[in-house]
This record gives C-alpha cells, structure tokens and sequence, in this order.
C-alpha cells in the first residue's frame, strides 16, 4: 500500500505562485512532478483564503487583494495632492513675479 506522499508549506506556496502567475495548472504540475488534482486543491484553497495554503509574500490572495485596492486609493488621493501643490506653486510663483500685482 503506499503511504500518501507530503508536501513542504514552501513547495506548496511556490507551486501556488507558479499557477496564479500565468502558467498553466498542468505546467506547474509537471515542472515540480506533482499530480494536477493535488495543484488544483492548493489553488482553491488559496483563492478561498484557506489558511493553509497561502502566496508567499502578505497572506491570501483576498488579502493580497483588498491591499492592492488600498494602495490604489492611496495613489489616487496622494495623485490629487500632488496636483493641488503643483496649482498652489504656480499660483504662489505667478504672484511673486515682478508686475504681476
């Protein structure tokens, strides 16, 4: 009878990585010579946010997500600023030039 083979948490998370990167489930499978069923469960259960298999870096794909969301509202906020500053400089420069008074 053979014994169910084990996998570390860092192939797992790499082979994770590998399928949401653009690779195909069946490329990954057999560039790291694991079945495509067990590629396909640790696929889901990131998606799912499972917590036992995560992508490498800030957590699960939703988290990682719901980051990505946020610094995108940053950039915008901090994008609206910066053309607030950039209207003040050029209004405070026009007013600082001789005869413009």
């Amino acid at each position: 009878m053979n014994k169910p083979r084990t996998y570390s948490r860092e192939l797992r998370e790499e082979a994770v990585k590998l399928a949401l990167s653009g690779l195909t489930q069946n490329e990954v499978a057999r560039r790291i010579s694991i079945p495509e069923g067990t590629l396909a469960t640790w696929v889901k259960a990131a998606k799912q946010g499972s917590t036992s298999v995560s992508v490498p870096g800030s957590g699960t794909v939703q988290e990682l997500e719901a980051e990505v969301a946020r610094l995108r509202r940053e950039l915008a906020e901090t994008r609206r600023e910066r053309d607030i500053v950039k209207k003040a400089a050029a209004y405070f420069a026009q007013e600082s030039l001789p005869g413009t008074r």
